[in-house]
């Protein structure tokens, strides 16, 4: 007995000292595969940021390093989020995260009023001098929290009602978000909203209710004239690109033709005859995998989609190893952001996914995007340097 009694005191003691030990200094268990991999996607996507606009921007009598240099600045900034974001306890959100939602979509609301700015036929950014925010991309996290916050406080299986208050929280910041528009970012708040509903332990019949639903609203808006004729055209035009061959369809067959042009090895950085003549629009944002696949060919993409893979495990991983269902719901709600993201920019440009204006994460040429994309990583290093504690 006294034996015994020893060994769960030792036992015990070592666990105080390693909480102790883990609360002291959580920079110990840092995630150096994740950091790794999310800058050598910043740095993947800044060389493609560069090679994708210099000739374009000589064209037009500016820098060659102009967007280069902003990536740069945005990518720095974006790492600095990111520490800030790991260095106090994830917990905390649960008292800020409300605040952020709330600060959120108030920022939605001045984005539609006169201070909002627009471009090419949307409004969705406050203009800050030489940064334009885009809030919708912020909102993306903030909507996350609350809904890790919300279903982390149930216990049991969420039923049809703990669902409907799920949703109801998306509600107000996907209005706003879909009247700028800005249906890339509602897609990607669904999606984030369905992943936490399976992992949440939703029971299965309200998932297979909300899937059913879900579809039914789908064709319903697609048929109501709720949207109108060009972004009904983007997001159905992947299934039959001949129907619009002067915008969607254009743009899909020019994207096709770049990816297929890269064949194995690709032309060779800064040679991309499809990227640099501009036969494909948005080439460094929202199709910037198409100068990958062109310039860097077959081998380029797998690497990037190598190290999305990589990314992703590493999240699922934290989320496994998260000490507690709140850690564990960030962390799955920053892989479904990530994963989501991908899937979508990537398969538009070879015709397996609608044409929405999602860029692609740490790639995509966007300060907003990037500031966003650190903070989720910052989050889940967070999760991880406190599974402890």
């Amino acid at each position: 007995m006294m034996g015994s009694a020893e060994r769960i005191g030792r036992a015990r003691r070592a666990g105080l000292r390693a909480s102790g030990i883990a609360s002291k200094a959580p920079i110990r268990h840092l995630d150096p595969t994740l950091v790794l991999t999310a800058f050598a996607l910043t740095a993947f996507g800044n060389l493609m940021v560069y090679s994708a606009s210099f000739r374009r921007l000589e064209n037009d009598g500016l820098s060659p390093r102009y967007l280069l240099n902003r990536q740069l600045m945005f990518s720095l900034l974006g790492v600095v989020v990111m520490v800030v974001m790991a260095s106090f306890s994830y917990r905390r959100l649960k008292t800020w995260g409300p605040a952020a939602y709330v600060g959120g979509v108030l920022a939605l609301f001045a984005v539609l009023s006169p201070i909002g700015s627009s471009a090419k036929g949307a409004q969705r950014w406050i203009g800050m001098g030489f940064f334009q925010m885009q809030p919708s991309e912020f909102m993306k996290v903030a909507t996350l929290v609350v809904l890790a916050l919300y279903m982390s406080e149930r216990r049991g299986s969420l039923g049809l009602p703990e669902a409907v208050r799920a949703i109801a929280l998306i509600v107000p910041p996907g209005l706003l978000i879909y009247v700028q528009p800005d249906l890339g970012t509602l897609l990607v708040i669904l999606a984030v909203l369905l992943a936490l509903l399976v992992v949440g332990g939703t029971k299965g019949r309200v998932l297979l209710l909300i899937a059913v639903m879900g579809i039914a609203s789908i064709v319903g808006v697609l048929h109501a004239g709720v949207l109108k004729d060009y972004q009904v055209a983007r997001l159905t035009g992947f299934l039959d690109p001949s129907a619009d061959t002067q915008r969607t369809g254009y743009n899909l067959n020019q994207a096709r033709i770049s990816v297929g042009s890269g064949q194995i090895v690709g032309k060779g950085l800064f040679s991309g005859t499809q990227t640099n003549l501009d036969f494909v629009p948005e080439v460094h944002t929202d199709f910037i995998f198409t100068a990958v696949a062109e310039e860097t060919g077959f081998i380029g993409a797998v690497v990037l989609l190598g190290l999305f893979a990589i990314f992703i495990w590493r999240g699922l991983r934290i989320a496994m190893l998260s000490k507690d269902r709140f850690g564990a719901l960030l962390a799955t709600g920053v892989v479904a952001t990530i994963a989501f993201q991908m899937f979508v920019n990537i398969g538009m440009t070879i015709g397996v996914s609608p044409i929405t204006g999602i860029p692609l994460p740490f790639v995509s040429y966007g300060g907003s995007s990037m500031l966003t994309t650190y903070v989720a990583t910052g989050i889940l290093l967070n999760v991880h340097m406190r599974r402890l504690v």
